[in-house]
């Protein structure tokens, strides 16, 4: 049996699947066009209900690739950022629904093309020439000392080992490496064909493969004898087959006999005593056949070339790790939605995303204002500096204004050495200050020079300061009201709004609930370590027809306890907080008769509570034994107001009669 696989040639550009149901697969690109959907017809079909039958496209071209939205329902993202057509760069993250990938662009121009592998099972004793590394003469200086006087091979092959290792130690790239280290090879040993194989960490298979042809160009398809490379991988020797056609076992390969293979050699890569691989050679010519001079060299040449190997091969690795786990924080902190006012929002990002201007953000708590400052960011070109985010409110203030500007040594007591503020930290990135509402007016004035004049002095400091910094700010109160009741500076409301945009309540965007409820699962699940679990279609009811005072944050929070505290294969209306429960259900929705009759319960007490106080709510909350607030949010949610100011009514109604009786 024979299992065939594809070479690790370093592929121009690729996508790696970061979440969906296509998690953690590598999906190559190439000239020409690839769509992303639902169907199977689709070159990367993606089995998600959230993800179009035909979403996107892929289109490569003179080695550029651009991503094209296919009208999709739910939108394309590309960065957070909803697009209908982008040229993709090096570390773009594009979402599908609830799947994203992290698009990967290198420069082929260095590596050679590689070939296939290809394993043949065919059973053989091993009547080869075998030898152990730690016998070959070039990695043993006495015996070379008395090879090189007797022997101008020898001397000749320590400058092809020279060479080598001076090559092989200064390519970082684990593509680059293995095209150029064969290439040497050749020039040192007659093979045909070459192939170095890498094994997975537990050494059970060979998990990265690189073939070459000594022809340039010409495709490779170069069998291995599994039987060879796991006795080489397993034992760390070093075997050689130097006449094939003889050989009473070899000769009966097929795949050996077709490609008419005359001699093959296979020797170890070893890293501090353990075999991470080997290198594979065989030849088709009789008068160029493989002997034990190339066998004792190619095995030197790992001897010299598997550290870096190793090395460039865990430096690839960290590097996508790396990607994967940055493209992961930034997954979990981008905005997600698809209707009209959450494709606007889009828009509006995009557009100012590539300017330097100042941006105001207003908007409830919970729409996540975060979210689109980190878009912003992410769509400039300070995409790679700095984004400090500072909480205007959380530091008192008489901290604050030490953690923006910095101060002097001495500038204060217990100042006892200088110290850059935050500002200062951030050169050359974004500043984004969230509740820029509660900034004191005095610092409302540094606030202003700085962005007049990107100037500041540390507190205690005389020397003004240059910084680089694009500021975005936010807050959850009317600006323009706190302008007119003299909180907030004029001239500094103008120049924080050079670009405004209001996040819009979850309320106002209730198409996107069941997106967000899909996107909160997936994430919580993982993090809590527990199953993903679909939402019923009641629950998800409920969850449209919620307020949501607190917006996408108590949402999520709704999302997360569902996940954590529920007891079934699915999440339903009993695992949602009672105050999702407490609104009136939609019409198409046939609520359970437990939470009808605990819902009527809760109005019949409050009614009775305020009926009892003659419409005093404070005495009503004092009766019923909860908090005002607590009182006037139920009466919200239970949509009470009506009815109670009914029974206001005929309270004041039966008063009225009681007097004028009285009077008669």
């Amino acid at each position: 049996m024979i299992r065939r696989a594809r070479g690790t040639k370093r592929l121009a550009s690729k996508l790696l699947v970061l979440s969906g149901p296509l998690k953690d697969s590598t999906i190559p690109l190439a000239e020409g066009e690839i769509t992303i959907g639902r169907e199977g017809t689709n070159g990367i079909s993606v089995a998600d209900p959230s993800v179009s039958r035909k979403h996107c496209q892929i289109i490569g071209a003179d080695g550029r690739f651009r991503m094209r939205d296919l009208e999709s329902r739910n939108g394309t993202l590309v960065n957070g950022t909803a697009v209908a057509e982008h040229w993709l760069r090096h570390g773009d993250m594009i979402a599908a629904g609830d799947s994203s990938f992290l698009f990967l662009s290198e420069d082929p121009g260095l590596a050679a093309s590689a070939g296939e592998v290809e394993f043949d099972n065919s059973q053989f004793s091993s009547e080869t020439t075998i030898i152990h590394p730690r016998d070959v003469v070039y990695l043993q200086p006495e015996k070379l000392c008395e090879e090189l006087r007797s022997s101008s091979s020898v001397a000749r092959n320590l400058n092809a080992l020279l060479k080598i290792s001076r090559v092989v130690h200064a390519i970082r790239d684990v593509g680059d490496l293995q095209s150029q280290l064969l290439d040497l090879i050749f020039e040192v040993v007659p093979a045909n064909r070459a192939a170095i194989l890498l094994a997975d960490r537990e050494n059970r298979e060979f998990n990265s493969m690189f073939a070459r042809m000594r022809e340039p160009g010409k495709a490779a398809l170069v069998t291995v004898s599994r039987t060879v490379a796991r006795q080489v991988l397993d034992q760390g020797v070093a075997v050689l087959g130097g006449d094939v056609r003889s050989h009473d076992n070899l000769k009966q390969v097929e795949s050996l006999a077709t490609a008419q293979i005359r001699s093959l050699l296979c020797v170890p890569l070893t890293v501090f005593q353990r075999v991470v691989g080997c290198i594979y050679l065989d030849s088709d010519t009789l008068s160029a056949r493989l002997n034990e001079e190339h066998l004792e060299l190619v095995t030197a040449i790992a001897g010299i070339s598997a550290v870096a190997l190793q090395n460039a091969r865990r430096l690839q690795w960290l590097e996508e790790e790396n990607q994967r786990l940055a493209l992961a924080m930034t997954e979990d902190r981008a905005l997600v939605g698809d209707g009209p006012n959450m494709r606007a929002i889009y828009q509006f990002l995009m557009r100012v995303g590539p300017a330097d201007s100042t941006v105001l953000i207003e908007g409830e708590s919970g729409t996540g204002k975060e979210l689109a400052a980190r878009a912003i960011h992410r769509n400039s070109s300070r995409a790679n500096e700095v984004f400090m985010a500072i909480n205007c409110a959380a530091i008192p203030e008489s901290l604050l204004e030490s953690d923006l500007f910095g101060h002097e040594r001495g500038a204060f007591t217990g100042a006892a050495s200088l110290k850059r503020g935050r500002l200062e930290l951030a050169d050359g990135g974004v500043v984004f200050l969230d509740e820029i509402a509660e900034l004191a007016l005095p610092l409302q004035v540094k606030l202003l020079r700085v962005l007049q004049e990107r100037e500041f002095e540390r507190v205690g400091g005389t020397r003004p300061i240059k910084v680089d910094i694009r500021l975005i700010a936010a807050t959850n109160q009317n600006l323009e009201q706190a302008v007119r009741n003299g909180t907030f500076r004029q001239d500094l409301y103008y120049r924080l709004a050079v670009l405004k945009v209001t996040m819009p309540s979850l309320r106002n965007r209730r198409e996107d609930i069941p997106m967000l409820v899909r996107h909160f699962v997936q994430k919580h699940a993982k993090r809590c370590k527990v199953k993903p679990r679909p939402v019923s279609p009641q629950a998800l009811a409920c969850l449209v027809n919620y307020d949501w005072p607190g917006n996408v944050r108590e949402l999520e929070n709704a999302v997360e306890r569902a996940l954590v505290l529920g007891s079934s294969d699915m999440i339903r209306p009993e695992d949602l907080p009672e105050t999702v429960l407490e609104r009136t259900p939609p019409p198409e929705m046939t609520e359970a008769k437990y939470h009808s009759a605990i819902k009527e319960l809760k109005k019949q007490l409050i009614l009775n509570a305020v009926e009892q106080t003659q419409g005093s709510y404070a005495e009503a909350a004092r009766l019923l034994g909860v908090h005002p607030n607590y009182l006037h949010r139920l009466i919200r949610n239970l949509e009470l107001k009506e009815a109670l100011r009914e029974s206001l009514c005929d309270i004041q109604a039966r008063g009225l009669n009681g007097l004028s009786g009285g009077n008669a």
